[in-house]
């Protein structure tokens, strides 16, 4: 998947876990909220990429810059469910070096399009409901917040509570609308600084 800002990449451990070892290096807590990770050093993060580049569920990709061509993020489609047309995007994790920019916020809008024009009815959004940023994400994209699951899950030791968030068929059309107004370069100023949130264009 291509877009302006970003280029979505099928994971391939040769290719791009070099560039997100580095981006990553010792920033430990962008690693908090999944259950995996942090990685000692590049053999074992590679080793885990592998793992990770050879399943079909979850499916991952490496998030490519398209200005620097840096790699600085990765995301997945998982629980994929096409009989029921429901199908969640996870395992998302920005480096710093990406994170809070038009490539981060177009990566994840490109997943969302191509859920729905894949034909998926539901496009699924969880987190550990201590995951602030993580929700507020959510709710950026124009996700709908659902409820809570108490006591969902065990990762790294402790207990996690999920926050669950959907956007459905229905809701894509006017979210689509705003996400490409907000990526518009028209959005941005000399210093590539947002005129206006993504928020204010989809908070319903």
């Amino acid at each position: 998947m291509e877009g302006r800002y970003v280029v979505l990449e099928r994971l391939d451990p040769h290719r791009h876990g070099e560039d997100m070892f580095a981006a990553n290096q010792g920033q430990y807590w962008v690693w908090d909220y999944l259950g995996y990770g942090p990685f000692a050093d590049l053999p074992s993060y590679r080793d885990w990429q592998a793992g990770m580049a050879a399943k079909v569920d979850p499916f991952f990709y490496a998030l490519r810059d398209a200005a620097t061509g840096k790699v600085g993020g990765l995301a997945a489609f998982l629980r994929i469910d096409p009989a029921n047309g429901v199908i969640e995007i996870g395992h998302i994790e920005i480096a710093p070096l990406m994170q809070r920019t038009p490539a981060a916020t177009e990566a994840i809008s490109l997943m969302i399009g191509w859920a729905f024009g894949a034909g998926y009815r539901r496009v699924e959004w969880k987190c550990d409901a201590l995951n602030a940023p993580s929700r507020r994400a959510a709710l950026r994209y124009g996700f709908v917040f659902e409820g809570v699951f108490r006591q969902h899950m065990i990762y790294k030791g402790r207990n996690r509570d999920t926050a669950w968030y959907a956007i459905i068929d229905q809701d894509w059309p006017a979210l689509a609308h705003a996400h490409e107004t907000w990526l518009a370069p028209e959005n941005f100023d000399a210093q590539g600084r947002q005129r206006q949130s993504l928020s204010a264009f989809t908070v319903r």
